[in-house]
């Protein structure tokens, strides 16, 4: 079987922060792989070991067969990355942009116009193709990045974070245009992201990565799997019974947070379920004005091998690629 990436026993240390701490892992050609994490878990660190924007403190790591030490060159040959960061001119057109990047390929002049067009139309930028950068949107900008990125035709797409900051929209558009370049193309795509949801529509496997280190990895389903039982939510009408809530539900199993106003309780054996919930809150005599089960997510997931959610996680380093 060949593989689009292979790491082993990575590691990456700044002065002595280990921001990727010896991670293993295997991504096979025409797979997305969701590598999922809070802000400062090593996410980006690592995508820029994988595309030779940094070299590793330890280990080893091969993209499209290449070294990413010895066989730099030909790792950047092989690969195209649209970055949290897109390098964009404001005062160049989306057009100009991508006929400077064929040119800078070595592409043919006859064939820049041509793979020009089929790109902007391929990201949907055909109507917006002459106007500068500068008057773009947020979504149109990472839409042009990622056309940046195809140019040459890689085999292995790095995408770090690409919907940030995105509205609905712009990100359903390029979770389209990831997976049919996956599905259609054959392309590898190691996809960063912070979204649960991003990582479960596109990604074939996920790993998730905190402090560091892999803490979990499989498909969605299967890591979901593994949690198995579901979260009861629940709403007091009268906020003077929560206390009381409290106590009903932590019978059932592990207190956790979904939002402010609910309380909510992870199953803890199949011998539970949302009547037996019910029917404990009845007996009680606690009203609730809001009572939903929900099925196992990738954010239990996360906190189960973690002790700790997703959104807001991480806030306690930045990422620390950016600040060397």
């Amino acid at each position: 079987m060949a593989y689009g990436i292979e790491v082993e026993g990575l590691v990456r240390v700044f002065k002595d922060i280990r921001a990727v701490d010896g991670i293993d892992l295997v991504v096979a050609e025409g797979e997305i792989y969701g590598f999922l994490g809070p802000n400062g878990a090593g996410k980006s660190t690592t995508v820029h070991v994988l595309t030779t924007l940094l070299p590793p403190t330890d280990g080893t790591a091969r993209v499209a067969g290449f070294d990413v030490v010895s066989d730099g060159p030909k790792v950047r040959a092989a690969i195209g990355a649209a970055l949290q960061e897109a390098a964009l001119d404001p005062l160049l057109s989306g057009r100009e942009h991508l006929r400077l990047q064929t040119a800078l390929h070595g592409i043919t002049k006859h064939e820049r116009k041509q793979r020009s067009d089929d790109l902007l139309e391929r990201v949907g930028l055909t109507a917006a193709a002459d106007r500068k950068v500068r008057t773009y949107s947020g979504g149109m900008k990472r839409r042009l990045d990622l056309a940046l990125a195809l140019v040459h035709g890689p085999r292995i797409l790095f995408l770090d974070e690409p919907t940030t900051g995105l509205d609905p929209q712009s990100r359903s558009a390029l979770w389209a245009e990831v997976g049919r370049l996956a599905q259609e193309d054959g392309v590898t795509v190691f996809l960063t992201t912070q979204y649960l949801e991003e990582a479960d529509v596109l990604a074939d496997r996920v790993g998730i990565i905190d402090h560091g280190r892999i803490v979990a990895e499989g498909t969605p389903a299967a890591l979901k799997a593994e949690i198995a039982h579901p979260t009861v939510e629940a709403i007091p009408a009268d906020p003077e019974q929560r206390p009381k809530l409290a106590r009903i539900l932590e019978q059932f199993g592990e207190l956790t947070q979904v939002s402010p106003k609910s309380l909510a309780v992870r199953l803890s054996g199949d011998d539970f379920g949302l009547a037996d919930v019910v029917r404990a809150l009845d007996a009680a005599e606690v009203h609730v004005e809001h009572l939903q089960l929900h099925a196992p997510s990738l954010d239990d997931v996360f906190l189960a091998k973690t002790g700790r959610t997703l959104e807001g996680a991480g806030s306690e380093q930045p990422e620390i690629a950016d600040v060397t």
